[in-house]
């Protein structure tokens, strides 16, 4: 996954994700959506077959870019958890 920074505001973080789907897409997307500072967390993917998704992210009394640290902590902490109860069932 490569992410390149395409604006980069105060309030506001735009930025593509290069090698990424809808799949991890809507993940990071919801899991912004967590975050009550969070105003607007939204992606788009031009072209279904070739297109880059970028994504924005407005918040309010944080920054985007901390929001978006957060949100991605929050998602590896799930995924270990997931992990470990996979792990005990086999």
């Amino acid at each position: 996954m490569e992410i390149d920074i395409v604006e980069n505001k105060k309030n506001k973080l735009t930025f593509e994700l290069k090698g990424e789907t809808h799949t991890f897409c809507n993940i990071l997307k919801n899991e912004l959506w967590n975050d009550p500072k969070v105003e607007v967390s939204a992606y788009r993917i031009k072209h279904p077959l070739k297109g880059t998704p970028v994504f924005t992210v407005e918040t309010s009394g944080k920054s985007p870019v901390t929001a978006l640290q957060d949100a991605v902590k929050r998602l590896k902490k799930s995924g270990t958890a997931f992990k470990k109860s996979i792990e005990k069932q086999l």
